[in-house]
């Protein structure tokens, strides 16, 4: 089986790619960046904007999978035009060259920011979605919608995955892990936005990229998972975890960022039911492997 990993050179992508690549696929990345971590994968530079890339790409493809995207919520609020252009016009390029290719299948990689106006605190993939307040969860959510029209038009079957925030080595030194691990190693302040009450449940991305590759089975097709971390873990306790680990180093709290997102309470179930999948690795672990991670590759 061939396999497309859009965005295969990046974080989640990268570790995808390792765990196809261990379970014996042929895989194909497609990035405008170069991959870093194999010699010989196949690698077809281009951009998810410009759809005959993509058809020529996904040639002989049988699964894509698409994590392409503007990631960064921040970089979503500064720059909303150019965000929106990548992530959901990007989502339908591949969708649209998957169809004219005859992929079998686009497993689409979404968020658990799309629950961010729900009006319970528990949700799991029924709960009913209200409008957004975020154009980072606007531009998911219309990407999910785009793949569901595309099976419900044209018979492209898909599979969502709504992530849990991910960490662990390779991250983009601007989320959260990432970014506390580096201050306190520099003994800066470890800065939170509002009183670090928001929660999210991170996900230890080793685990996502096994997530990821579980939605690989039949069961999994034209259906949606969250895919998430073990349990809810505050901002606060992301900065006195890497407190902890590091050493003493101090806390500073800032006005809340806008339309941040107070957190969601995201069941698993489903995946673990149908995909025999759950996370497995602790918070504490996770950051631990992160921090040996980033003692070996920083200079």
């Amino acid at each position: 089986m061939t396999i497309m990993v859009t965005g295969g050179s990046g974080f989640i992508g990268s570790h995808l790619v390792d765990k196809l690549l261990a379970k014996g696929e042929d895989v194909l990345i497609f990035d405008f960046m170069q991959p870093r971590y194999w010699s010989s994968v196949k690698h077809f530079y281009g951009s998810i904007l410009t759809l005959d890339e993509l058809e020529r790409a996904m040639r002989d493809v049988d699964i894509v999978y698409h994590l392409a995207a503007i990631a960064d919520v921040r970089d979503v609020y500064e720059h909303p035009h150019y965000s929106e252009r990548v992530n959901t016009s990007g989502t339908i390029n591949v969708l649209e060259a998957a169809r004219k290719m005859e992929v079998d299948r686009v497993i689409y990689g979404s968020t658990d920011w799309v629950y961010q106006t729900t009006d319970t605190l528990d949700v799991d993939e029924m709960t009913p979605i209200r409008t957004p307040a975020h154009l980072y969860s606007t531009t998911k959510l219309v990407s999910e919608y785009y793949c569901q029209n595309y099976s419900d038009l044209y018979g492209l079957k898909y599979t969502i995955l709504r992530y849990g925030i991910p960490y662990g080595p390779r991250a983009r030194s601007g989320a959260i892990v990432p970014m506390f691990v580096d201050k306190a190693f520099k003994g800066e302040e470890l800065t939170i936005a509002g009183d670090g009450s928001q929660f999210r449940q991170f996900i230890y991305v080793e685990d996502l990229a096994e997530g990821n590759v579980a939605a690989l089975q039949k069961i999994a097709e034209n259906k949606i998972y969250n895919i998430d971390g073990q349990r809810p873990i505050s901002v606060k306790e992301v900065a006195e975890t890497v407190q902890n680990l590091v050493g003493n180093v101090g806390i500073r709290y800032v006005p809340s960022r806008p339309g941040d997102f107070g957190g969601k309470k995201v069941s698993s179930e489903r995946a673990k039911r149908e995909l025999k999948w759950e996370a497995k690795t602790s918070f504490e672990e996770g950051v631990r492997k992160y921090i040996s991670w980033y003692k070996e590759t920083s200079h």
